[in-house]
């Protein structure tokens, strides 16, 4: 173990023995995104980044009002997403102003679930792109990654979507400079930031609902300021809910944004982003598959409101199933224009996260783990973009350090209090490194338009010295076998696209990608060794024999569509297809008689989307958003020296019909926003033992905006209703990929749920 271990794991044990158990600990990085503000030259520059221009296919039907919208990044000529507009995400109500992915309901394709109707319950959640678990994808802010470890991916909650203009999602084939991160089998999305704005404004909001919910929101815009033309903002929201069933609270929240932008004579933009994000709640408790068969009696089984002082039962206690999520992110965006058809952008970039997750285990006998995230990381993105009719190309590096102290500690339930029992697993490491150079080339010739893209990607990850905590002292003793070594991974990601435009309302485009996702889950590999050290011990095998099984997981990945614009619809069918190769997969160990996971795994995915608005009148939008979805095992799987024939047969979680469908119906000042979620049946386990039955969801919103209220401000009040008709159903299936009966955790969906919002903007 080094010295940066040795004293990370001294100050994590003596705290961790302190008086403070069980109080989340803040973030000890929060004065470096302050400090910033105020050492980054002010001058926030942004050139034209991919994404902030976002070339739209054109609106024919200028009074319908759009909720999605074909979209391509700058500098692109085929369009392979679809943008969420802010008309889109404000459709969805107050849970989707706190989280990222409950913007993306309305999406075909996209599986979002929570059993919180807020938005808040940070990783009590679950996404699933055309069946791709979305952690396995792509989150980035002007093209600037946010993700983290155990478990990987990003982390959607630690933004207020009022700072956000609009969202694009790529679910297939993702152009070599759309930030990816450290991958994206699972799609990626591109925040466009809602910079400060050219006029003053100030916009102040409060909402109530069911639960004692209750947000308080404001931002404030300094608009131009002077000769300088200085362009500031400012946001703050309080956001807290009790939870809808057993003791506790989901918050309270807090999120504050800063944002400057800042011109430099004709040459240079500067733009500065700073957002800080804490989060605390009490977890919600799942269910067994057994219970959910039952759910008028099982729908409201949460944890334990009082403690009993007997271990196996307080394992159930909330307060010891809680979490404290403290997430602080700069970054600025330098643009420079010295001609007219060449941009250099410059994006360097700070992240930290400081994470706390009690939760109870009945391992011996009953114990509550506690899991510690400590996450820095720092990068830059610089890209050259030019132009030279009729071709634009792209030419960037992405570079990053990251730094994650990854633990998990034991305490022992004696009568009403917990006795520190030392780490139960430590994945501390060194620095790792991400390299990801990357190009494209687009171009339009008469109606064809063409890209095509390659990107590199590097991560080299460290060497991990391991140690174990014997009791009574719990002080670090090396263990060798515990040992790993760094290794590095890298792959080569093509994309290209081709578009025909045969009318200028109808075109069709074909697109290809190659995603993929470094390395993860050393947390359960790491456990089930640790757990089972002696027996690996005697077969000859390390913890580092186990990593020689780790590699990135791959997808190839085909879309083909249309999209036809009319005075009277809009329609935007996808056919797609996917291979994804080397998934992570349990297997047995004969040496050992145990199973653990590799990425040896195989399956096929292919579907149909389809994003359908019909204008039946001017002030009337129907949308209807279908998918079709299939994606199976490619062969089975062996657990325990048994195979399990699950060859051809459809993902676990993964519904094969999705449909989203609403309409947006404006009279005068009034506006109404029926819509229903439908859900087809689903499995919670690779034989398909588990089933869960299909569901369907009504939700209502109900907008009405006062203008010229109190000296030219605009008044809006809001009505919004989830689960209208109270529908039982399970919502959430926490499972991976290649479970068996008896791993899934489920959990119920919130029931009906309303919440009134008054904003006013001035």
């Amino acid at each position: 173990m080094n010295a940066k271990q040795i004293q990370w794991f001294k100050g994590s044990a003596e705290k961790a023995q302190g008086k403070d158990v069980g109080k989340p600990r803040r973030a000890r990085h929060l004065w470096i995104a302050v400090l910033a503000a105020f050492i980054l030259p002010t001058p926030s520059f942004s050139a034209e980044p991919s994404g902030s221009e976002e070339k739209k296919v054109q609106d024919i039907v200028v009074q319908a009002e759009k909720i999605l919208t074909p979209t391509r990044q700058a500098d692109e000529t085929v369009y392979t997403g679809t943008a969420v507009t802010r008309k889109g995400i404000e459709a969805q109500g107050p849970r989707a102003s706190t989280s990222v992915y409950e913007t993306l309901r309305i999406l075909p394709g996209v599986q979002v679930e929570s059993p919180d109707p807020f938005g808040l319950a940070a990783e009590q959640q679950s996404i699933r792109v055309r069946g791709v678990r979305g952690y396995l994808g792509a989150l980035t802010v002007e093209g600037i990654p946010n993700y983290g470890g155990n478990p990987i991916g990003p982390r959607d909650y630690i933004y207020d979507m009022m700072n956000v203009e609009s969202l694009s999602v790529y679910k297939g084939a993702v152009p070599g400079d759309i930030g990816t991160g450290v991958g994206s089998r699972g799609g990626a999305l591109w925040l466009q930031p809602r910079w400060p704005q050219d006029e003053f404004g100030v916009r102040l909001g409060q909402s109530f609902g069911s639960h004692s919910y209750t947000r308080t929101e404001t931002r404030v815009d300094s608009g131009r300021l002077g000769p300088t033309s200085t362009k500031l903002s400012a946001s703050y929201s309080y956001t807290e809910v009790d939870k809808w069933k057993g003791p506790g609270k989901v918050g309270p929240r807090n999120n504050a944004n800063f944002m400057v932008d800042q011109d430099v004579g004709q040459w240079l933009n500067a733009k500065l982003w700073i957002n800080m994000n804490d989060l605390d709640q009490n977890l919600y408790r799942p269910l067994t598959y057994q219970q959910t068969r039952n759910l008028s009696d099982t729908y409201n089984k949460d944890y334990n409101s009082v403690r009993t002082g007997s271990a196996a039962k307080d394992i159930y206690y909330y307060d010891y199933n809680k979490g404290n999520y403290n997430n602080s992110d700069v970054f600025a965006v330098l643009t420079i224009k010295p001609w007219e058809h060449v941009h250099f952008i410059l994006k360097p970039y700070y992240s930290d996260e400081d994470t706390e997750i009690f939760q109870g285990t009945t391992t011996r006998g009953g114990i509550i783990q506690k899991r510690y995230r400590d996450i820095d990381r720092t990068g830059i993105i610089g890209e050259v973009r030019g132009t030279l009719e009729p071709f634009s190309a792209v030419l960037g590096y992405l570079y990053e350090e990251s730094d994650m102290q990854i633990s998990s500690s034991n305490y022992g339930i004696s009568g009403m209090n917990l006795v520190y029992q030392g780490v139960g697993v430590a994945a501390t490491t060194g620095t790792t490194y991400n390299h990801s150079p990357y190009l494209k080339i687009s171009g339009s010739h008469g109606p064809f338009d063409w890209q095509g893209g390659l990107k590199y990607f590097r991560f080299e990850d460290s060497d991990s010295q391991g140690y174990t905590t014997p009791p009574p002292r719990y002080v670090p003793v090396p263990a060798p076998d515990l040992d790993r070594k760094g290794r590095t991974y890298d792959i080569w990601l093509p994309t290209a696209g081709v578009g025909y435009r045969f009318r200028p309302d109808f075109s069709v485009y074909a697109s290809y990608g190659k995603n993929f996702i470094r390395p993860y889950a050393y947390m359960p590999l790491i456990s089930l060794y640790s757990a089972n050290r002696s027996t690996f011990r005697a077969a000859g095998v390390s913890l580092d024999d186990l990593f020689q099984g780790y590699d990135m997981e791959k997808s190839e990945n085909v879309d083909v569509g249309f999209r036809w614009n009319t005075a009277w619809f809009e329609l935007a069918p996808t056919v797609f297809y996917a291979k994804h190769k080397d998934l992570l997969t349990t297997v047995y160990d004969p040496r050992v008689r145990l199973s653990y996971q590799q990425n040896i795994g195989e399956a096929s995915g292919y579907g149909l989307d389809v994003e359908a608005n019909v204008f039946l009148m001017k002030n009337l939008t129907l949308f209807v958003n279908p998918s079709y979805t299939v994606l199976e095992y490619d062969k089975d799987i062996t657990y325990q020296n048994k195979t399990f024939d699950v060859e051809g047969e459809q993902v676990v979680d993964t519904p094969k019909i999705m449909m989203r469908a609403g309409m947006l119906y404006k009279f005068k000042d009034l506006e109404l926003i029926p819509s229903v979620r439908f859900s087809g049946k689903r499995y919670g386990d690779i034989q398909h033992n588990e089933k869960i039955d299909s569901y369907a969801v009504v939700d209502f919103g109900a907008r009405y905006q006062l203008t010229n209220f109190l000296f030219n401000n605009t008044l809006k009040i809001s009505l919004d209703i989830y689960n209208l008709l109270n529908k039982r159903y399970v919502s959430l299936i926490n499972v991976s990929d290649d479970s068996r009966g008896g791993a899934a955790s489920y959990y119920a969906g919130s029931p009906f749920t309303a919440i009134v919002s008054a904003t006013l903007e001035f």
